[in-house]
């Protein structure tokens, strides 16, 4: 079984946190951070762990946020010196974002500082949310910057939806502050910052579908084939609902003399296995068509509603008259993102986001 995620954060991490700033800072009290940071921890949550950690550093360093951040910035790994790095940054972070705000420079270059040893896209946020206008000046020029961490903290920091951390609610309402860095950022020599652009336009998607659409209409005419890559990335959910600008921009029509049938070989299927179904779909057109094949999963809910999820399966061109059969299997087993409820569910087909068959099945929990 894979380890827990709060696991990231753990008691042996922190003594190595507080020996590094106990190296940079005369005084400090490494045994109450210790004590603070590891209280109880084993009863914590990934990002409750970050929060108490954040707050035993609160308690320990400087009450001036200055002194505090110059311990920090030196505590860092820096000219083959060892430091404070991976995961043990996130609560770092925090810390900058919690104390840092009436420092504005002084934070988001720390912020910067910390980046290429973690990441920072957490800690951004606030300032973004205090002073959008200040802090996407700063970030905008990030860009460009000769570190690829650094470029990419400049497209996942400012992503409307990022997982996991606080929404900027006004670049969900109006994301053009952000375009100019999404668009400086699309042919990144780095596909870690390429991906990074990807799925912040898919982030806005979800708000300005049309935008989106229009965006990559925009810069997939000349692409390279990783700028295509990152375009299509970009509009998945798009992809998936079938709009129809999206499709276009890819090649894909509106469905016209498609037809498809599906037979579900696992009618019930038990918790760990696999639900299989086969799918025949035939172009009954006198022309040829591209066609994006998807399936979405109805997973039940605790609530008895089903809630659908699509998976991209395969893209494929058909012939007038060509008919074509393929089979998928699909995991029903434990992960970290989905409680499984038992019941019935159902499969369904998309072909360029039009559903063209479906069907119901059991799933069975131990």
């Amino acid at each position: 079984m894979a380890e827990p995620l709060k696991n990231l954060l753990h008691p042996a991490l922190v003594e190595t946190v507080a020996a590094h700033i106990a190296a940079n800072a005369a005084g400090f009290d490494r045994a109450r951070f210790v004590d603070i940071a590891t209280r109880d921890m084993d009863q914590l949550e990934l990002m409750q762990r970050a929060l108490q950690i954040r707050d035993a550093l609160g308690d320990t360093l400087p009450d001036d946020f200055e002194p505090a951040a110059a311990v920090l910035s030196a505590s860092l790994p820096q000219n083959g010196k060892p430091g404070i790095t991976g995961w043990a940054l996130l609560p770092v972070s925090q810390f900058v974002a919690q104390k840092g705000l009436g420092h504005f420079d002084l934070s988001l270059n720390l912020l910067k500082q910390l980046t290429p040893h973690f990441t920072a896209e957490f800690g951004i946020r606030p300032f973004i949310l205090a002073e959008q206008d200040r802090a996407l000046a700063t970030i905008g020029a990030w860009a460009t910057d000769s570190n690829h961490h650094v470029r990419r903290l400049a497209s996942e920091g400012t992503r409307p939806r990022l997982p996991w951390a606080i929404r900027l609610p006004a670049l969900m309402r109006d994301p053009a502050p952000i375009l100019p860095i999404l668009t400086a950022l699309l042919d990144d020599p780095e596909e870690y910052v390429r991906r990074s652009v990807a799925n912040s336009l898919n982030d806005i998607a979800k708000d300005h579908p049309d935008l989106v659409a229009e965006f990559v209409g925009r810069h997939i005419a000349t692409a390279s084939s990783e700028r295509r890559q990152l375009l299509r990335h970009a509009s998945r959910t798009l992809l998936k609902k079938g709009h129809t600008a999206a499709l276009s921009n890819f090649g894909f029509a509106p469905i016209s003399g498609i037809g498809a049938t599906m037979e579900i070989q696992t009618l019930h299927v038990d918790f760990g296995n696999a639900l299989a179904f086969t799918l025949t779909i035939v172009n009954q057109g006198s022309a040829p068509q591209q066609v994006m094949i998807d399936y979405a999963i109805h997973h039940r809910k605790a609530n008895g509603s089903l809630a659908p999820k699509v998976f991209k399966w395969k893209s494929l061109v058909l012939a007038p008259g060509e008919t074509s059969t393929m089979t998928r299997q699909h995991a029903m087993r434990a992960i970290t993102t989905r409680q499984y409820y038992p019941g019935g569910h159902r499969v369904e087909i998309l072909v360029n986001g039009t559903v063209l068959a479906g069907g119901d099945f059991q799933l069975v929990m131990p």
